[in-house]
């Protein structure tokens, strides 16, 4: 008998924001060698020598700041979310969670999913845009943790949902909460910021030029670029929203350049915002469509220290738009990926 399931991965939280639970996280993480693609023994002194102890205890205090009676939002709001699919999408499918460092693994979920007797499973990570320090390390866990039990489901996987409708419009429908007052003067759209390099590893037989006019449209040749993704994500949302293209910018956020030969993408958001606040704008609304939940990076990253760039340059207003969490549209698009 057939018995189908549905896999969301996130990326993760610490166990708690303590300082210990902190540094485990981040060694985890930053051991993946699709996030830091050193070699072993490089990357190994990195985190453990240098970025776990040195970065551990700021890393927590932040950690505090997101922190709230509930524990981590993104780990909330994946438990609320996975309900609320389960509920949506009925008894045909079994619906879990697992988060790609930390708990619940996706050890742990995988041998669930194979106790349950799934037979056919989608495995969604919930990344808008594909990367492969996002995605493609979701899919490869998945693949490695099915071959270590010897379980071998049908199973696919969901690549990217930049064009899925339900997705656009939970956001412009966000957004547009906001944008309707007429309280804005423009909109940042920031996403979470990579190496260009891993952009070119990613493209297709090289195609990948990294400038506007090979990101100005999205097409199967550039299908998997992290860019190109992020600025079809903006012209769609801007599309649902009425907007010009006076009315929005496009940036990048998190930076972490070790190297000066070792650029990410441009332009930095914390650049971006602070010229525009220089050059007159008073008033942006902020959105983080690379984040489906709440967590570190929109509610502190974008939602407080942009905020104070912003306002230390000349800005007046500065408005982060809330993320996906909950919304019962994302609801519907997840249902729709998931039947896909």
């Amino acid at each position: 008998m057939q018995k189908k399931g549905v896999l969301l991965i996130n990326l993760g939280t610490p166990n708690s924001p303590s300082v210990k639970d902190v540094r485990k996280y981040l060694r985890e993480f930053l051991m993946d060698e699709y996030v830091i693609d050193l070699p072993y023994i490089n990357r190994w002194v990195l985190v453990n020598l240098i970025i776990a102890p040195l970065r551990g205890p700021k890393s927590a205090a932040i950690y505090k700041l997101l922190w709230t009676e509930k524990g981590s939002p993104l780990l909330y709001f994946g438990k609320k979310v996975r309900e609320l699919l389960q509920q949506k999408i009925g008894d045909d499918y079994s619906v879990y969670l697992g988060m790609r460092y930390q708990n619940p693994s996706i050890n742990s979920v995988i041998k669930q999913i194979k106790a349950d007797g799934i037979t056919d499973l989608k495995v969604i990570p919930l990344y808008p845009q594909y990367a492969s320090s996002s995605t493609k390390t979701c899919i490869e866990k998945v693949k490695t943790e099915l071959a270590k039990i010897g379980y071998s489901p049908n199973v696919s996987f969901v690549e990217n949902f930049v064009q899925s409708k339900k997705f656009i419009e939970t956001i412009a429908d966000n957004g547009n909460k906001h944008w309707k007052t007429g309280k804005f003067d423009k909109i940042v759209f920031s996403y979470h910021g990579i190496p260009e390099r891993h952009v070119l590893k990613d493209s297709d037989s090289g195609y990948c030029q990294l400038n506007e006019k090979c990101c100005q449209k999205y097409h199967n040749k550039n299908r998997l670029c992290y860019r190109a993704q992020c600025y079809e994500t903006s012209r769609l949302i801007a599309k649902a929203m009425n907007l010009s293209e006076q009315d929005y910018f496009v940036a990048f956020q998190s930076r972490l350049e070790t190297r000066a030969k070792d650029p990410w993408l441009k332009p930095y958001t914390d650049i971006v915002i602070a010229d525009l606040a220089k050059n007159g704008t008073k008033s942006i609304l902020a959105f983080s469509p690379s984040f489906i939940a709440d967590c570190l990076e929109t509610t502190v990253e974008v939602g407080i220290e942009f905020k104070e760039i912003f306002e230390e340059n000349g800005g007046q207003n500065w408005q982060l738009v809330e993320s996906l969490n909950d919304h019962p549209k994302w609801i519907e698009a997840l249902e729709e990926l998931s039947k896909s």
